[in-house]
């Protein structure tokens, strides 16, 4: 598959004058995609950004499937698991995200689809994270737009 020209998010976990929650987040980012890897997933993209708002955390394949995959981090699930905060406002930005990605590959995938990955943990925290890979979290047959 031919990766589309992208301009793409740096890894600035520990870098200076990043905000801790974004370092977090990059961290969880890092734990999802060695996760998926581990899985047999190929990374395709990194922090795609699509425009003023819109990021893709993780572009993966499996197989003849394209993942765009949102992932959350949290350091307990003290107020839900970190899946419930991909509510429609979200789940509406990465459709949209992915449709431009989509338009933008000289070869479009076979299949493509939307997981989540959740992982609870810190950089902090000496134990390893809890990881919890949500595959096909949701669709977008409802989206106001097609892919």
């Amino acid at each position: 598959m031919n990766v589309p020209f992208f301009k793409r998010g740096s890894r600035l976990a520990g870098a200076k004058g990043m905000p801790s929650h974004l370092a977090v987040g990059v961290w969880g980012e890092s734990v999802a995609e060695a996760e998926l890897q581990n899985k047999g997933y190929r990374t395709v993209s990194r922090r795609v950004r699509i425009g003023p708002r819109d990021e893709i955390d993780l572009v993966m394949q499996t197989g003849v499937t394209l993942v765009f995959v949102e992932v959350k981090t949290r350091a307990n699930e003290d107020f839900g698991r970190p899946a419930q905060a991909v509510k429609q406002r979200k789940r509406h930005a990465l459709a949209r995200a992915a449709r431009h990605y989509l338009q933008r590959l000289r070869t479009r995938p076979q299949y493509y689809r939307f997981d989540v990955v959740e992982v609870i943990g810190s950089p902090e925290n000496p134990q390893a994270p809890v990881v919890r890979h949500i595959e096909a979290a949701f669709t977008i047959s409802n989206a106001p737009f097609p892919l």
